[in-house]
């Protein structure tokens, strides 16, 4: 049955996604909210000297990254910001 497939996906807390994104990250400033209160759609914003020279897409492309495949999976929504360290915006 399907939801005996679904239901065994386990959602990610807080605590996990940043310790995921701050492992690859390791100066990195990491704000993260969880937006529906399910530990499933979460909204994150990744202050990082790693990103300094690098496009938008290739910072979130190494966040996403750091999340080792989660994402989809254990985690189902993450609305991402990147900054470069010292304070550009992407």
């Amino acid at each position: 049955m399907a939801d005996g497939v679904h239901g065994a996906i386990m959602a990610m807390n807080v605590k996990e996604l940043e310790a995921l994104i701050k492992e690859a990250f390791p100066d990195a400033t990491v704000e993260i909210q969880d937006l529906a209160g399910d530990e499933n759609h979460y909204s994150a914003t990744v202050i990082s000297s790693q990103f300094v020279g690098k496009s938008k897409i290739e910072q979130h492309k190494m966040v996403y990254s750091s999340l080792k495949g989660k994402m989809g999976n254990q985690l189902h929504a993450l609305a991402l910001k990147t900054k470069e360290k010292n304070g550009s915006t992407n």
